[in-house]
């Protein structure tokens, strides 16, 4: 037997301020927020999704928003750049967008690509590249025009505390195609099969270990077909020597983490059933959703959480 992931499912962070999270995923970069719901091991905090305007597989990033959380600091043991991927032609307009919502960024080459980068509102690293690839994102919100748009995840750079090791584990156990290595920058780049979140980069050294707070990524997610491709992810993983959580039901998708030897947390989630089981397309992201087994604790739930609401950025209203 032998398994291989599509690519990037979903990236999962910390972050501190709810609002400022909406404002900057659904507001700067122009995402859907795709659901609103709680974070199902601490229902004291938010868990926020944004993606495109179905939420599909490889767009979806996603946030533990609470106040008061500590800062991280990024480093080893985590994804340490998510990557995002815009139609060709795009470049000047994310430039100048970022220039005049005062969000500063700076220019990186890695395998012949151009990347603008920059930092989020806590501090997490993101960077845009153009890419043919990936289906045209059909959300638009804001000051984001359709054919400007973010179409998902372009892939990842990964910052592993033992790289040599998370490199087999990208080849060996997720079934990924190493396709170069750039020595200037010094990176490996791995391939997945799918059209979106398929180029993982990974530095050749070893990167200092950072510590998980507001700012830094809490885990990343690889693609499973269905649960019955689950379940055998489950036993293929385990089968390389690593302990699972088993399967967990995140409502939207089932999950299966593990830990890898660079220390980044790696799960492999479902791509169905999705996110209009508990919504309709339209209706995704208006009203807080809880999970049947909450639900009694609606109430006390609401209220332990601060009000948020996706909004035109001022910058935005006179265009």
């Amino acid at each position: 037997m032998s398994l291989k992931t599509a690519g990037i499912h979903h990236i999962t962070s910390f972050a501190g301020d709810p609002q400022g999270n909406v404002d900057f995923y659904a507001g700067v970069l122009g995402l859907r927020l795709i659901k609103k719901t709680i974070n199902f091991d601490a229902p004291e905090v938010y868990h926020l999704y944004f993606g495109n305007e179905k939420g599909s597989p490889g767009t979806i990033i996603t946030f533990f928003p609470a106040p008061g959380t500590r800062k991280g600091k990024i480093g080893g043991g985590q994804v340490g750049i998510t990557t995002y991927v815009v139609p060709p032609g795009s470049m000047d307009y994310w430039e100048n967008r970022l220039h005049s919502l005062k969000v500063s960024f700076t220019k990186a080459t890695r395998f012949g690509e151009s990347f603008i980068q920059f930092r989020d509102n806590e501090g997490l690293h993101l960077e845009l590249v153009e890419r043919e690839e990936g289906p045209v994102n059909t959300w638009t919100a804001g000051g984001v025009p359709r054919d400007k748009a973010i179409k998902g995840f372009g892939g990842a750079v990964l910052y592993s505390a033992d790289s040599k090791h998370t490199q087999g584990v990208l080849e060996n156990v997720l079934g990924m195609t190493p396709i170069g290595e750039d020595a200037d920058a010094g990176y490996i780049r791995y391939q997945t099969t799918g059209d979106l979140g398929n180029l993982i980069d990974i530095p050749v050294k070893d990167v200092p270990w950072g510590n998980g707070g507001a700012g830094t990524v809490h885990h990343i997610a690889w693609r499973a077909q269905d649960d019955t491709e689950h379940q055998a992810w489950d036993e293929w993983v385990r089968q390389h020597g690593f302990g699972t959580s088993g399967i967990v039901d995140r409502q939207y998708f089932n999950a299966v983490y593990f830990r890898e030897q660079g220390g980044i947390l790696f799960e492999i989630a479902t791509d169905p059933p999705g996110f209009t089981v508990d919504e309709e397309l339209n209706e995704l992201g208006h009203k807080l959703m809880l999970p049947e087994w909450y639900e009694p604790q609606r109430a006390e739930i609401e209220s332990n959480l601060v009000p948020i609401e996706p909004r035109v950025l001022q910058q935005d209203e006179s265009v």
